[in-house]
């Protein structure tokens, strides 16, 4: 009978618990991605911003008047520039606040859950620019025969080409929020298993 209570006794350990999960090369990779989210979302903020096309185009037989085309003749490349902006400061802040945890050893979980928090609602507003910019662009090219709408890339090519960059670098940046969210989610999980 003692045999059996000292079986059943727990046992105790000298070891020390297990150190804080502190991944380095977690925020390094962290720091990258907000750095590529910055660098995406400013170039493609900058080339929509300076998609202006002016074109003389015929209304009667010898009469051309000038027209414009330009980002701000459209709400969803307004939108887009919006949120890519919004990006944009929200990866200056996020990227400061990595590069402090990198230094201190560490980020804390508070922190890490609040990067997957914002990094998430920033994912699906800018997600949303980009597929409302891009349905425009679509427009845009192909025109739409029921309900009369005509294309314009045929005659504002330059336009087009610099919304269709601006939306494929919106695209990027939202590829990168995603892994961003992936990559907090992922830290955090480590963090939440060691303790």
């Amino acid at each position: 009978m003692s045999s059996i209570d000292a079986a059943e006794a727990p046992l105790k350990s000298s070891a020390t618990p297990p150190p804080e999960y502190k991944s380095s090369m977690g925020l390094v990779v962290d720091v990258a991605l907000r750095v590529l989210l910055f660098g995406t979302g400013l170039v493609a903020i900058i080339v929509m911003v300076a998609s202006k096309q002016t074109k003389m185009i015929p209304v009667a037989p010898g009469i051309a008047v000038p027209l414009d085309a330009k980002f701000s003749h459209s709400p969803a490349f307004i939108y887009l520039v919006a949120a890519l902006s919004v990006a944009c400061l929200y990866s200056i802040i996020t990227g400061v606040l990595s590069v402090l945890a990198f230094v201190r050893g560490g980020t804390s979980t508070k922190l890490q859950f609040h990067f997957v928090m914002f990094d998430a609602l920033l994912l699906g507003i800018v997600a949303a620019a980009t597929g409302a910019a891009g349905g425009v662009a679509y427009v845009g090219l192909k025109g739409n025969s029921h309900t009369r709408w005509n294309k314009i890339c045929n005659t504002y090519g330059s336009f087009c080409f610099h919304f269709a960059a601006s939306i494929l670098l919106s695209l990027v940046s939202s590829i990168t929020l995603l892994l961003l969210v992936w990559l907090s989610l992922y830290m955090l999980s480590k963090k939440i298993a060691r303790r």
